[in-house]
């Protein structure tokens, strides 16, 4: 168990999934989120190294408003697929022609972190692999129709009906897979 007493620490993050993750360490922590946050990368990124890069970005928004005693954790999650990078769908037709390509595949996600103080910043990532099995048409439009695939990378959440019915096989963290390598921020943290 951690108990942070040089430090607040602060969750840049609104994702529902990285909240219950970091809860699910029994740490406090409070919630801090700015607006339009640039997620853009230099088309020259190798794409292993995309979702730390913008972990980081996102970190350098936050650094004019944090204190020194707050420790600010961010994350992104990207989904690569044949050497494409999945993001957030931008609608729902999108997000079932993402879902039509992972069917049957297997794809890696992963998952950036930055864990950043006044004067100090970590950054590490995990990767995953996951394999889908084949997927109908009815399936995806049952799931788009049901779910939110727009707010996640790849359009899908694994903890979601969609994990239930389509993943096969997980190489490696399965909260990586949700968004957040919560093995990792949990020793990454014992080390402030």
């Amino acid at each position: 168990m951690i108990k942070m007493t040089d430090f607040r620490i602060i969750l840049a993050s609104n994702s529902p999934r990285r909240k219950e993750l970091l809860s699910g360490i029994d740490v406090e922590y409070e919630v801090r989120t700015l607006p339009d946050i640039d997620e853009s990368f230099p088309a020259s990124l190798p794409h292993e190294e995309v979702a730390e890069f913008l972990a980081c970005k996102k970190a350098d928004a936050y650094l004019s408003a944090l204190k020194a005693d707050e420790l600010l954790i961010t994350a992104d999650t990207i989904v690569l697929l044949d050497g494409m990078i999945l993001g957030k769908p931008a609608d729902k037709d999108e997000a079932a022609d993402m879902l039509r390509n992972l069917a049957g595949k297997r794809h890696r996600v992963i998952t950036g972190v930055g864990m950043t103080t006044f004067g100090r910043q970590l950054r590490f990532s995990d990767t995953a692999y996951v394999t889908f099995g084949p997927l109908s048409d009815e399936e995806i439009s049952y799931y788009v129709s049901r779910y939110n695939p727009l707010d996640k990378a790849g359009a899908y959440g694994v903890q979601e009906w969609i994990g239930y019915v389509a993943v096969e096989k997980i190489e490696g963290s399965y909260f990586n897979v949700m968004g957040l390598p919560i093995h990792k921020v949990y020793h990454a943290l014992k080390q402030f």
